[in-house]
């Protein structure tokens, strides 16, 4: 049995057209487009980051830091 709040989301459930006009309404501020973008890079790139590091550092052992 599922709870009640799950019953109440799934019940309420929109439509794409009901969607796509409560995003239309909304109206970006003045600052809001570059603090997204702000956001996005502080979420992002950190991750990223490491991912390269990540693979630098295999390749740099399979490939040529061990040679003496």
């Amino acid at each position: 049995m599922l709870p009640e709040r799950f019953k109440q989301a799934f019940r309420n459930k929109k439509t794409k057209e009901e969607l796509d006009k409560h995003y239309d309404e909304i109206e970006l501020e003045k600052g809001d487009f570059p603090a997204m973008v702000i956001a996005a890079l502080i979420t992002f790139l950190p991750v990223l980051l490491i991912a390269l590091l990540v693979l630098f550092g295999t390749m740099w052992l399979f490939f040529g830091g061990l040679s003496c």
